[in-house]
């Protein structure tokens, strides 16, 4: 199964044998035009726990067809936890998670590291582990982008003290209890919806 965010909503690739019956579900050789006509399904039919299935034979291949021709982006970013609080910023007017584009022959974990420190002003956070891999479309210069993000679970001991990267629209950085955190999902973007979802697996 391969999951991706069109407009924050969730599009999954899968076989047949995997379809859940409950939930909206259209056969990939059924879509005449990708990401027009799943951006028509997904307003009036998918929500964030019921994501709109695309039904192929091989998942893999059919996500690789679909966005050949889409610009390719990669990420990184981190969900850093400080003793009991975890660290969030404001972007957009959205509570998000700190990531960043991947320079050039940059490592994922060096850069996940990297955009937390200048996202956020922080220093000193190291990866405890890998957390979950997302992917979402958006535009950039007039043509549609695939961007993967690479996400990891990161440990700080340091300062509380905060700096939001102005530059890059974030307005706010702030900690929060894990419950506070956690109720954002639903009220955020799509892919972080699944970096939550992500990290109570994770404790379980």
């Amino acid at each position: 199964m391969y999951k991706v965010f069109v407009d924050h909503k969730p599009v999954i690739f899968i076989e047949s044998k995997d379809v859940v019956k409950k939930q909206p579900s259209i056969k990939a050789s059924e879509i005449v035009s990708f990401p027009k006509g799943i951006r028509l399904l997904l307003r009036t039919q998918a929500s964030i726990d019921s994501p709109l299935q695309i039904i192929c034979d091989d998942p893999k291949e059919s996500f690789k067809e679909f966005f050949s021709d889409f610009i390719k982006i990669k990420a990184a970013g981190g969900l850093v936890q400080r003793k009991e609080l975890f660290l969030m910023i404001k972007r957009k007017g959205l509570w998000d998670i700190p990531k960043g584009k991947i320079n050039k022959k940059e490592p994922r974990e060096d850069a996940a590291v990297r955009e937390v420190m200048e996202e956020c002003g922080i220093e000193g956070h190291k990866i405890k582990d890998p957390l979950v891999v997302t992917y979402h479309t958006m535009k950039l210069k007039g043509r549609w982008a695939l961007k993967r993000t690479d996400w990891f679970m990161m440990k700080y001991k340091g300062p509380r003290a905060l700096t939001p990267q102005l530059n890059e629209g974030i307005t706010k950085v702030k900690w929060m209890t894990e419950e506070h955190m956690l109720s954002i999902r639903g009220r955020t973007y799509g892919s972080i919806n699944e970096v939550l979802d992500a990290y109570v697996r994770s404790k379980s």
